[in-house]
């Protein structure tokens, strides 16, 4: 007749069992914890797009510097796939290079004021935020483009919000989340303020910003209200850096340098923003003549060398 275990019998040999497995020996023979890095190095592909590699080619160029996270381009990824690649095809070549996409860079027309041309934008970034999925990218930049010029209207920041909860909507059902892209030079969404309001009116959960160096200072924002945006809402940053040479005013996005090439207090600025929850990326996006001028593979090892020089001991 076979004994039957009790649950006393039972609990204590679990608790040796647990004893056992904690004993000085085996906690010396564990790995210690590592720390999280605060800061995933990432290179935004305006950085070599004007070297005209196309989608395989730049990111060759990025994992090759040591690159493993990017931001693509909408526009390079259409390009690629109607040479009769697929999405499966652009997977593979991530996965070969050993390269996550973070984030995309689309200009999809969402936040205008014309209603018709606004569903077109709809429509267009709905079909964008589809085929980055096929690809494994969960982000995508959403900047106020057809709102940007300087003869661009302004648009009431509560109707903004309310597009982009639309567009939050449309990545509920993607699983594509759009980040809300401030640009300096813009009559709309060139202020912290502004973002920050849009984003906090659309109501939805997964609304995020997206900020840069560069474009802080254009807009006149700077850094010192960071702290106030609340660490949940950054997800991606742009580095980059800009000279003494020009005002807030001149500046345009082809004079921005390397990280530590010019004055801007970027390292104030990430031990503003940085989390210990999770990393947030930090996406070198510069779009300068004479890194273009260069080598990709030159730029793509200067960029991953000064990115690490700038987040050295943060």
């Amino acid at each position: 007749m076979s004994q039957s275990i009790t649950r006393r019998q039972t609990l204590a040999a679990l608790t040796a069992s647990v004893g056992a497995s904690l004993s000085p020996n085996s906690l010396n023979a564990m790995p210690a914890p590592s720390a999280q890095s605060p800061f995933t190095l990432c290179l935004n592909m305006s950085t070599i797009r004007g070297q005209k590699l196309g989608f395989v080619k730049e990111l060759e160029a990025a994992s090759k510097a040591g690159f493993r996270s990017v931001e693509i381009w909408v526009e390079t990824l259409q390009t690629y796939l109607k040479t009769g690649a697929t999405t499966a095809d652009a997977r593979k070549v991530l996965a070969d290079n050993g390269i996550k996409v973070e984030n995309a860079i689309g200009f999809a027309p969402w936040i205008i004021d014309d209603e018709a041309a606004r569903t077109k934008g709809l429509e267009q970034l709905k079909g964008e935020m589809g085929m980055l999925a096929e690809v494994g990218c969960k982000r995508v930049a959403t900047p106020p483009i057809g709102a940007q010029t300087p003869t661009s209207p302004k648009i009431d920041l509560y109707k903004a919000a309310e597009r982009y909860r639309a567009i939050l909507e449309l990545g509920d059902k993607t699983g594509v989340v759009p980040q809300l892209e401030l640009w300096g030079f813009s009559p709309n969404l060139s202020r912290l303020g502004e973002v920050m309001f849009v984003a906090i009116e659309s109501g939805h959960p997964s609304a995020r910003v997206l900020l840069d160096i560069y474009h802080l200072y254009k807009g006149g924002s700077g850094s010192v209200s960071l702290p106030l945006v609340g660490k949940p809402a950054i997800e991606v940053f742009h580095v980059n850096d800009y000279t003494a040479d020009f005002t807030r005013e001149k500046i345009t996005d082809a004079d921005r340098v390397f990280p530590g090439d010019g004055v801007a207090p970027i390292r104030d600025t990430l031990k503003l923003i940085k989390r210990t929850d999770q990393p947030i990326v930090l996406s070198l996006e510069v779009f300068n003549k004479n890194y273009y001028a260069q080598d990709a593979l030159t730029v793509t090892k200067t960029a991953m060398t000064k990115m690490k020089e700038m987040v050295a001991g943060l």
